[in-house]
This record gives C-alpha cells, structure tokens and sequence, in this order.
C-alpha cells in the first residue's frame, strides 16, 4: 500500500504486521487492580450445559471479562468522568501513523520507577505521527502475563502526558498497567492531563500492551482495532506495520 501522510511518501506491507495485543486468556493474560483472571464458562439451561463435550450440540459460553485490569484494553475519557463516554463514540479512526520509542523509566528516591517529561523531550517526535507507542526498558517477555497488583508499577508524570498532548499526540499505547500510579489517592493526574480541553473528545489510552524485541524503535502504520462494547474501556488489538519512506 502506497500512504502520503504530510509531506512525505511510504509504503506499507500489510504481511508484516505485529499485533501488540494481550489477550485475556485466563491465567495467561496479564492482570492489575485486584482483578481476577478473565473466565470462561459453558451456559447451563435446563438439563443441558453449553458445552460439546458435555453432550451439547455447539460450544456456548459466556465470558466474564474486566477489560481495565485484564488484558491489552483502549480506554477514553469516559474512565474518569461521570457520563462514561463510550470509547466507540471517541475512536471513529482506526489507522494512523505510530511512532515506536523505548525508553528506561528514572527509579525515584522513593522507589517509584516513572517516565519523565525531560526524556520525552530529548526524543525526536515526529510531527505527523498521531499516535505513540511506548515501550519500557527493559522489555521482559513476561509483561505478558504478569499480575501487577501491589506492585507499585512504573508510570508516567502527569507534565510527561501534557507535553504530548502539546504535541498533538491522540492515541497513547504503553505496556504498562496504567499511566498514572498504582496508588494516587485517585488524582489520576497522567490521565487528566492527557484529555484536557477538547481532547477529550478524541483522544485514547491503550494500556497493557507488550511490543516485542523484533520491534525497532521508528514509524509504523497502526490499526488500532477495538471491541464494541458499550464501555469507557474496551478489549483492543493494536496491530503495527513497518513505514518505509519513498
């Protein structure tokens, strides 16, 4: 596929992608806050259990899932506001130029791990990217099915999230289990510096994310799939694809 985004010419190869996704598969998916491992379990009716292995004709189950604490999820400024918004209303785009960046958090006096306003800065942020993908250092695999809870995981400072959204970043994808810090007292100041003013309006969060080794740092093409449920946070599956400038 041939893409003209601002200026410049790429081309993309929609074989290359790689999905950026943590599923929610049971004890496999990655947890935070408290929140149990997703479950599945056949629907039971009158005499019969959803269930082809227990004489049913079909499998039939139902999923009891938390999309905030299990699992790669895409989260809009319905999560902090009394409305919840729903993140199908805010997301009407699914494609846009990513810019990958990995980045070692700074470890704090008091042991916090945090993402600064002052390293972002000393990153080249392409203007025409819209969307930014963080990955932290180092990059252990078992960001895929760790569970976070207690963990006091590294974050980033709410001056760091407003410098993007200085810079016009609408969509944020991090592997992290949240942007703000495990325990805050409920300020959740990351996130509210992220959607101020009109932002709100367009922008997300998509958090629980693992970007693997293969992955270099540099500009992607993103589809930024989501679920439709009628949620502030959704299931999503961030796929990338590699841009190459013509």
């Amino acid at each position: 596929m041939n893409l003209k985004i601002g200026d410049s010419s790429f081309t993309v190869d929609l074989g290359t992608g790689t999905d950026l996704s943590i599923g929610y598969g049971g004890n496999k998916s990655a947890r935070c806050y408290y929140a149990p491992t997703p479950d599945f379990e056949p629907v039971k009716g009158d005499g019969w259990i959803g269930s082809v292995n227990e004489g049913f004709s079909v499998n039939y189950y139902q999923a009891t899932i938390i999309p905030h604490g299990q699992g790669t999820h895409t989260e809009c400024v319905g999560h902090i506001t009394k409305e919840m918004e729903k993140v199908g209303n805010v997301l009407q785009e699914h494609h846009f130029m990513a810019q990958l960046i990995s980045v070692f958090p700074i470890l704090k006096e008091d042991g916090d791990r945090v993402i600064q306003k002052e390293q972002l800065e000393k990153i080249d942020i392409v203007n025409d990217a819209n969307a930014l993908i963080i990955r932290t250092m180092p990059n252990f695999s078992y960001k895929t099915n760790i569970d976070y809870t207690g963990s006091n995981p590294c974050y980033i400072s709410a001056d760091a999230l407003a410098y993007l959204a200085d810079l016009d970043i609408d969509h944020l994808l991090v592997d992290l289990p949240s942007v703000d810090r495990e325990s805050d007292g409920g300020k959740l100041a990351a996130h509210r510096a992220f959607w101020n003013g009109d932002r709100k309006e367009r922008a997300t969060i998509t958090e629980l994310i693992y970007v693997p080794e293969k992955c270099q740092d540099g500009l992607y093409f993103l589809n930024l799939q989501i679920s439709t449920l009628d949620l502030d946070a959704v299931p999503s599956r961030p796929i990338i694809y590699p841009l190459n400038k013509t």
